[in-house]
């Protein structure tokens, strides 16, 4: 049965996304429409979400203005699976520590911006990921990183700080696994057989 992926688009590598969640697809036998959301009433048809970097406050600012941002919390609370990478990861979070942004409180973690130095700054790193066996060539620009992690378990780390977490049926990263060939962690988010497939995808399988 074919899946439908939903990638808010708003802001951020909306076309990477695209592109990696076909790739993750196509690994792992799977087949998958994917769907770019600007407006309501298309994430109750996507059995998967992403959500992208980009700048958190916009981001923030046009979910709930558009009437997204509680569509993507009913997706998460059915058990289905949610990718949210770097500002994505700060709007998904628990405490932004940023009051411009409204969270939508899907990971429990609190998130310190910029935490690995602006854009000039950029850097690619390899990580150990907890259900990868190489190492993830992972992309950080501006990249945020968590500052306490509540009930999120955490994935991977950088310097001592934890970059990537998962929380239940969400996926969260501080870097963008969007920007390189390698889709294995929108495999691990979306594809792999273990808890990242919520009841409601496994009913469509």
């Amino acid at each position: 049965m074919t899946l439908v992926a939903g990638v808010v688009a708003v802001q951020g590598d909306v076309e990477e996304h695209v592109d990696a969640i076909e790739r993750a697809a196509h690994r792992h036998g799977r087949e998958v429409t994917v769907r770019e959301i600007r407006e309501s009433g298309i994430v109750p048809d996507c059995d998967l979400l992403a959500m992208p970097g980009g700048e958190s406050t916009t981001i923030s600012r046009l979910v709930h203005g558009q009437g997204i941002a509680d569509e993507i919390r009913d997706h998460v609370a059915a058990g289905k699976p949610l990718l949210a990478t770097c500002a994505g990861l700060i709007v998904a979070s628990s405490d932004a520590n940023d009051d411009r942004v409204d969270e939508l409180g899907l990971v429990d973690a609190s998130i310190e911006r910029n935490a690995f130095g602006r854009q000039k700054d950029s850097f690619e790193a390899p990580l150990e990921v907890a259900g990868l066996e190489e190492p993830f060539p992972a992309v950080f620009i501006r990249a945020p990183a968590i500052d306490d992690v509540g009930e999120a378990d955490v994935l991977a780390g950088w310097d001592g700080r934890p970059v990537a977490v998962r929380d239940g049926p969400v996926v969260a990263t501080a870097f963008h696994p969007e920007l390189t060939p390698d889709s294995r962690i929108h495999g691990l988010a979306f594809f792999e057989n273990d808890e990242s497939i919520g009841p409601a995808l496994e009913e469509t399988t």
